[in-house]
């Protein structure tokens, strides 16, 4: 059982720009110029600061617009780099490395930075990102906010209790690359600081980390102070029956508000809602409601 380690929040603001500095000396030359961490410092404690956690086989850029919009209204924004992603090798395996561990510990360094970014701290992550920000949401007592966008705590047409046994079964198997599109290949259109494919053992380690923040919550209620779960009635990627049972066994709990919202399917909006540069982006209608329910 994977726990997450003890707080080491940030004492200042000093302190969380020397913390986000060694953050960032993580990007080395193998890193894409698009897909390094990406910090919007404001000079100073605010408000509010906020952390975004970025999708798998994407890059920090993914959150960037959305981030900038969050900096503008004065927020201290965090945009790290998840560990193996970013690189320039658009069809690295490198994927194959990740681990749920290094997932959560990203979670918790960036979260102890955001406490010397800001008086209110909210976590906001996508897909992978929203895994690591259900971590976070089940977790950390620090976290005002954990917003939780289209986790991947389940494969669209896998029964829910095939969950752990897939996850078990893709450990033991070859770990295998995967083409997000096998007719397209490497003419895949959309993010350019994007993958050609996944991981199968990566996928596996996200799916793992989901499935722990599934335990801990079917035994405690979640440490977070508000809690949003975000999805969309036309995302054909990730199935919803487990996360909805999460958020069910979070409100018996009590003690904490959850804000539940779907997408409607009429309007289109596909599973990964937050990149500008997919061609399918309807951001013009999923970053107003974003940041209304992040506000509110």
């Amino acid at each position: 059982m994977l726990v997450s380690r003890k707080d080491d929040p940030s004492c200042s603001y000093q302190e969380s720009v020397r913390r986000i500095n060694d953050l960032c000396g993580l990007d080395g030359e193998d890193v894409s110029p698009d897909g390094r961490t990406i910090f919007m410092a404001r000079g100073e404690r605010t408000r509010h600061a906020i952390v975004f956690f970025h999708g798998n086989t994407n890059s920090p850029r993914q959150f960037e617009v959305l981030g900038n919009t969050f900096y503008q209204m004065g927020y201290n924004v965090l945009i790290p780099r998840v560990p193996h992603h970013g690189l320039k090798d658009r069809m690295t395996n490198d994927l194959s490395r990740l681990t749920a561990f290094e997932l959560i510990k990203l979670c918790d360094d960036c979260v102890d930075i955001a406490r010397g970014l800001g008086d209110h701290v909210t976590v906001v992550g996508f897909s992978m990102g929203a895994n690591i920000a259900g971590w976070a949401a089940q977790n950390r007592s620090d976290v005002d906010k954990a917003v939780i966008i289209a986790p991947f705590w389940g494969w669209k047409g896998l029964p829910t209790y095939c969950f752990k046994p897939f996850i078990n079964f893709l450990f033991v198997l070859p770990n295998k690359f995967v083409w997000w599109d096998k007719k397209a290949k490497t003419a895949l259109t959309g993010p350019t600081s994007s993958y050609y494919g996944f991981s199968t053992r990566g996928v596996a380690q996200i799916m793992y980390l989901g499935w722990l923040t599934m335990k801990e919550a079917r035994r405690a209620a979640p440490k977070a102070r508000a809690i949003v779960v975000i999805t969309s009635a036309f995302d054909n990627s990730v199935d919803e029956k487990n996360l909805d049972r999460v958020v069910d066994q979070w409100r018996r709990h009590g003690g904490v508000k959850i804000t539940r919202f779907k997408f409607d399917k009429a309007i289109g909006v596909f599973h990964d809602m937050i990149d500008p540069q997919q061609p399918y982006q309807k951001t013009s209608v999923v970053y107003p409601r974003l940041i209304e329910l992040i506000e509110n």
